[in-house]
């Protein structure tokens, strides 16, 4: 089992490292070095590229750092030994980059797949159970990747599946309730794509005389966003608003969520008025001014709302829409009179 990593601990992993950079940088700026350089060039590249990352394994082989750190170590005594090292010795740099660099590139992205296609398989012998696909993910992902690649990799993956792969029709709980059925988020999604798809066909002409490539490269980029567009939007229906015993579990989608302590709601109204968004004022649907809200929360503290590839914002007030907002609202102070 995986150890917390204390203040002691970190210091000698990040240490150890510097360490090694710093006295490879030294050696190769001694006279030593000018009058050996073949051997010591081996030297340092073999310090750099082996020693650097073994050491840096057996330093968080028992803690909770994921593993995969290791390769942006390897990448990093690359680029020193890169740096360091004149062009002309050079050659067993050339030598790992050639043979040795893509190989481990190719094991690191065959794991992640591995670990991918495991969280899904998981996902699916566990649907029953209210397990979210996408939190799904992001755990294993932070088994595996550095923090802030967790949630960008995992929002790519979701995006993907929920829009190509994930066709079954997903039936809500008890304790869960729906925002898209009375939402114009679809139509909306519709009209965006054409949008996109008629000036990607004009900018692909216009730009195509000037440059083919960056041409390709523009459409290739609005056919990405237009793609992503139709897998956020399939993600409304297959993540739901959930009431749990004690949180209230806010998505809209892929895009936001938030978990709400259900003690710490200070006042819940069932309203469209208009409310003014600040720092302290959120939406949970980036589209609420096109479509609405009919749920205000305000809590006796601020929390975080997780938005798109991990973006935070703060908010002590949220505004969101459900599609039967009698029925969440008795359900909501149904929790907190018991809670209370």
């Amino acid at each position: 089992m995986n150890k917390t990593i204390s203040t002691q601990k970190l210091i000698m992993i990040i240490s150890l490292p510097i360490i090694i950079i710093c006295s490879m940088f030294i050696v190769s700026k001694t006279s030593i070095f000018l009058s050996n350089t073949n051997t010591l060039a081996f030297a340092i590249t073999a310090d750099l590229l082996l020693t650097l990352p073994l050491v840096y394994f057996f330093s968080i082989r028992k803690t909770n750092i994921p593993k995969t750190t290791v390769v942006p170590i390897l990448i990093l005594g690359i680029v020193i030994a890169s740096i360091i090292i004149p062009n002309e010795n050079q050659y067993y740099l050339n030598l790992f980059k050639t043979w040795f660099l893509p190989v481990i590139e190719l094991s690191i992205l065959t794991y992640i797949i591995l670990k991918v296609r495991k969280a899904i398989k998981i996902h699916k012998q566990h649907s029953e159970n209210q397990l979210d696909f996408f939190d799904t993910l992001k755990q294993t992902c932070s088994q595996i990747l550095p923090k802030p690649l967790v949630v960008p990799f995992a929002t790519e993956i979701a995006v993907f599946y929920y829009g190509f792969f994930n066709f079954k029709s997903y039936q809500p709980k008890l304790n869960e309730y729906t925002y898209h059925k009375t939402s114009g988020v679809f139509s909306l999604a519709i009209a965006f794509m054409l949008i996109i798809g008629i000036e990607t066909a004009v900018l692909h002409v216009i730009i195509a005389k000037w440059s083919v490539i960056v041409a390709w490269v523009v459409s290739l980029l609005s056919i990405y966003t237009a793609l992503q567009i139709f897998g956020i939007v399939r993600s409304l229906s297959k993540r739901p608003i959930q009431i749990n015993e004690n949180n209230l579990e806010l998505r809209f989608g892929v895009l936001n969520e938030t978990c709400i302590p259900i003690k710490e709601i200070a006042k819940i109204d069932q309203t469209s008025t208009d409310v003014e968004f600040d720092n302290n004022t959120r939406k949970l649907s980036p589209l609420v001014e096109i479509e609405g809200y009919n749920i205000v929360i305000t809590l006796k503290s601020s929390n975080t709302l997780n938005g798109f590839y991990g973006i935070k914002k703060t908010y002590k007030t949220i505004a969101f829409k459900v599609d039967k907002p009698k029925d969440f609202l008795e359900a909501i102070n149904s929790r907190r009179n018991h809670i209370n």
